[in-house]
């Protein structure tokens, strides 16, 4: 698809990723360059020169400069007001794009009306895929599964062992690469606010299907260089336990 005139939006969060930046806006800008997209940083305070290497290398992108680190969702939502496209794109920095996953994804928006959220395979460096959840968390899922005896609920809670090969509904969008309606994300108001990091985009996802479907779409993929800090470190699981009793209190206890 060329020369695409339906407005598409995208936003990366970015917080120190000075390292890994520029990989992902090349392949972005990249995949993009036929389309009418627009790009947006939005940087949580970064010192390690992520903004000016951004101004520098790619004035073609919009950089907003938070004065503190407003977290993942708090990040995104900052550019809420300013975006007037139809579909919006929530990037990781540490995404990289290797083909057209734009055009396609927009063509099945475009198509299926009831559809709000949809997002594309997502791959690990080594060509594996990164089995990420696709159902509702439940406390199962996201507790038990942590420990030997019980693995096999990561599995359910994934899908992998489904073989989803077409298009898919699930309850589970993941937020490090996924398009939206932008007119269903500025009438959420974006992400929930009481959420720093982590569970943000399952609280989405729920909040979306509501109305709407949200749609697994295997045809393409992206690369996402995955670091799991919840799991190295105590602030990043604290961060973790945080974020799933904000979630599960406003859910419910689900077993």
């Amino acid at each position: 698809m060329n020369s695409n005139p339906i407005k598409v939006s995208g936003c990366v969060v970015t917080y120190n990723n000075a390292s890994i930046i520029s990989e992902c806006i090349e392949s972005v800008l990249k995949w993009t360059k036929n389309y009418d997209f627009k790009l947006y940083i939005s940087d949580n305070g970064s010192t390690d020169g992520t903004v000016e290497l951004i101004r520098r290398r790619f004035p073609q992108v919009i950089v907003l400069e938070n004065k503190r680190n407003l977290g993942f969702g708090g990040g995104h939502n900052r550019i809420l007001r300013k975006l007037d496209s139809k579909y919006h794109f929530v990037i990781n920095p540490d995404i990289f794009v290797t083909q057209d996953v734009f055009g396609p994804m927009v063509d099945y928006l475009e198509v299926h009306r009831n559809t709000a959220m949809i997002t594309p395979k997502i791959m690990n460096d080594n060509g594996t895929e990164q089995q990420l959840p696709k159902r509702n968390p439940t406390i199962r899922y996201t507790i038990l599964s942590k420990f030997k005896p019980f693995k096999h609920y990561r599995q359910i809670y994934t899908r992998e062992l489904e073989n989803l090969n077409t298009p898919t509904d699930v309850d589970f969008c993941t937020g490090c690469f996924f398009a939206i309606r932008t007119s269903v994300f500025k009438r959420l108001k974006g992400f929930d606010k009481r959420y720093f990091m982590y569970m943000e985009d399952a609280d989405l996802s729920r909040m979306v299907r509501q109305r709407y479907r949200i749609v697994f779409f295997p045809s393409v993929y992206v690369y996402h260089k995955w670091h799991r800090e919840n799991l190295r470190n105590l602030r990043g699981i604290l961060r973790w336990l945080k974020s799933m009793i904000q979630y599960y209190m406003k859910w419910g206890w689900e077993f």
